[in-house]
């Protein structure tokens, strides 16, 4: 019988750590990748406000041959005095949640770390910790398994391991298989973290090294050009309109520091940062900054007759097409929306940035008339364009074959709520049949498309609009889409909970998948960023043995495992495409939320996800070329 009595025994209180291994993703967003990278950011962010308090200026971060981390830094060290709690400081912080200096504006004038429970959090999703603490003349030592300690303390402070004339913490931990899909960390997410953490700060000096099997590699992050570096790393290979600008100010106790570089291209890349933590999904100091430069432009470019009194003003996407921008501010107790910290909330940050940006930039364009002339010529170039090209959705959208399902391929679920609805896109019309068969029409619906869809990357806006496979998709979803000038965007009217990607388990397939996932990084990627976007995993193989029962095999490793472990005969079956399953197996492989395999689509670091789909599906040959040679060892060859 099911309790129902909600009285004091109902109330569950988690002693030390617990809460954070029961709910893991309120602190690291994730138990996937992303969360698993974020640990280490944790602990990288801690050493980085040492430095910025102005007591370190190297940090060590190694990937260990055993699957551990370790980061090391020369600042203070962790405090190993006794605590008024009874125990080393030391203790406190690493095994109390909301426990650490970030608290005490005195120690820490700005930080990155998570709000005062980074470290402890680390601690807590870690198989084992293990920490040293250079501070005073001596080496002191603690460990930790799941956030217990394990090391005996002699009257409540630490045990010394030695003497030293280093100042700093080094933190080892292992990530809990326990509470981790996988442990293996993303080194390429790591290398670009580190290497915009030293664009961000350029008297730091940050040393990488993987220890891992194949993987030996050591790279020294260090960029004292700061974040004008870092524009013109973003737009390398691009033709600048000009030099980048740079300036920065303080306001109301927030120091502002931007620079911006335009180029002859169609696109606006504009990265935000909060005490050193990239803000991917924007926030109040952008808002701050784009809202001041708007106004700046449109002031100067009637002011230079360029705008006449009959001319609308530029549009705020107007004035920064072209642009390359980063934003990063200082702000001594910052407002974070999440606890992962994606968007900045402080209102106080748009004053600041817009004050800053305002009288710098003043400034500036005062004394560099050339450089302002070429700016509004972007602008001016974007309007025009802009104009046309939404004359031409306008057009496309007003047709009636751009209706709702007016092509007839879309078998829609007959549920209408959201939350349980999910969209199988299907290649080709043999696998929609096979799917519409067998699928669950309660909850299910099936979407085919005709093969390759139109490569976005390299199409303009009113080819993407008029292809076919495209059009069909933004109508099915029914939250628009994002890209350009305007934003119809609106993930409140999502049709389906689950757009789940189901193509052949094959190189062509993979093709599909890559240029499916393009159109919607591009075009909604608030899709992606709210984690509706799957990849479906249908088996490559089916093995009949003799004796046993019949299994399917979703990779050549897979059935490599099952070679190894099965000694009896048995017959395989190659799946060349999912057309060749019948409407059953098709169900039990791949559509059965109980039974199914489904990837979820996640985005790390937005500007690696941006580079790296501009670089693989844009125009230019050689960096793409160059890509494939660089990490050919890690492909998987489809025989």
């Amino acid at each position: 019988m099911a309790k129902t009595q909600y009285n004091a025994d109902s109330i569950t209180v988690l002693e030390g750590l617990e809460a954070v291994r029961k709910r893991p993703g309120m602190y690291i967003g994730s138990v996937g990748t992303k969360g698993l990278n974020h640990l280490i950011y944790e602990i990288v962010d801690n050493a980085v406000d040492e430095h910025l308090a102005g007591f370190c200026s190297e940090i060590w971060v190694t990937l260990e041959a055993d699957g551990s981390c370790t980061v090391k830094d020369s600042g203070r060290g962790i405090p190993v005095e006794m605590h008024k709690k009874g125990v080393s400081a030391e203790r406190v912080v690493l095994a109390t949640l909301h426990a650490g200096g970030k608290f005490d504006n005195e120690a820490y004038k700005t930080s990155g770390g998570l709000h005062g429970v980074g470290s402890s959090v680390v601690n807590a999703l870690s198989e084992r910790l293990d920490v040293k603490i250079y501070r005073n003349g001596f080496i002191y030592h603690d460990a930790y398994e799941r956030g217990v300690p394990v090391v005996e303390l002699e009257n409540g402070l630490l045990p010394v391991l030695g003497k030293t004339k280093e100042t700093g913490t080094e933190i080892n931990f292992l990530p809990d298989g326990e509470i981790f899909e996988k442990t293996r960390f993303k080194a390429e997410w790591l290398k670009s973290r580190l290497h915009e953490t030293a664009y961000l700060n350029p008297k730091l000096m940050i040393h990488y090294l993987n220890r891992r099997d194949g993987e030996n590699e050591q790279i020294d992050y260090h960029e004292p050009d700061g974040i004008v570096a870092y524009v013109r790393e973003l737009n390398a290979g691009k033709e600048a309109v000009h030099e980048p600008i740079y300036y920065k100010g303080v306001s109301e106790k927030i120091e502002v520091e931007v620079a911006i570089q335009f180029v002859d291209a169609f696109e606006e890349n504009t990265l935000g940062f909060c005490n050193n933590i990239f803000t991917q999904e924007g926030g109040t100091h952008l808002m701050g900054f784009k809202t001041r430069f708007t106004q700046l432009i449109n002031s100067y470019a009637r002011e230079l007759g360029i705008l006449k009194e009959k001319d609308a003003n530029f549009t705020g996407a107007d004035t920064r097409n072209g642009m390359t921008a980063i934003v990063a501010v200082k702000h001594p107790d910052p407002i974070f929306e999440g606890q992962t910290k994606t968007k900045l909330a402080s209102a106080d940050a748009t004053k600041a940035v817009f004050s800053v940006t305002g009288e710098e930039l003043t400034r500036y364009f005062d004394r560099n008339l050339e450089v302002l002339k070429g700016i509004i010529g972007c602008a001016e170039k974007s309007a025009k364009i802009r104009k046309a090209e939404e004359k031409a959705k306008t057009n496309m959208l007003s047709k009636s074959k751009f209706s709702f399902d007016s092509n007839g391929k879309l078998a829609n679920c007959e549920s209408r709520d959201p939350s349980r609805c999910e969209i199988f896109i299907v290649e080709g019309d043999s696998a929609g049949g096979s799917a519409k068969t067998a699928r669950n029409r309660q909850f299910q619906a099936i979407l085919p498309i005709r093969g390759k869809i139109l490569n976005v990357e390299k199409a303009s806006m009113d080819k993407v609009l008029g292809n076919a496979e495209i059009k069909t998709m933004i109508n099915a979803f029914g939250c628009g889409f994002s890209e350009g000038y305007g934003n119809d965007f609106d993930i409140s009217k999502l049709r389906y909970d689950k757009i789940i990607l189901m193509t052949d388990a094959d190189v062509d397939g993979s093709h599909i998948d890559t240029l499916l996932l393009t159109f919607l990084y591009r075009f909604m990627p608030e899709l992606i960023y709210n984690g509706h976007v799957y990849i479906a995993m249908p088996p490559l193989y089916k093995v009949i043995p003799k004796k046993g029962q019949e299994q399917y095999l979703y990779d050549d490793k897979e059935l490599e495992r099952y070679r190894k472990n099965h000694t009896g005969e048995f017959t395989l079956q190659r799946y060349k495409g999912l057309g060749e399953m019948d409407p059953e197996q098709l169900w039990e492989t791949t559509l059965d939320p109980e039974r199914r395999v489904l990837k979820q689509v996640e985005i790390e670091d937005a500007r690696l996800a941006s580079e790296i789909t501009e670089m693989l599906m844009g125009s230019d040959v050689p960096p793409r070329r160059q890509f494939i040679y660089d990490h050919a060892d890690e492909a998987e060859i489809d025989a």
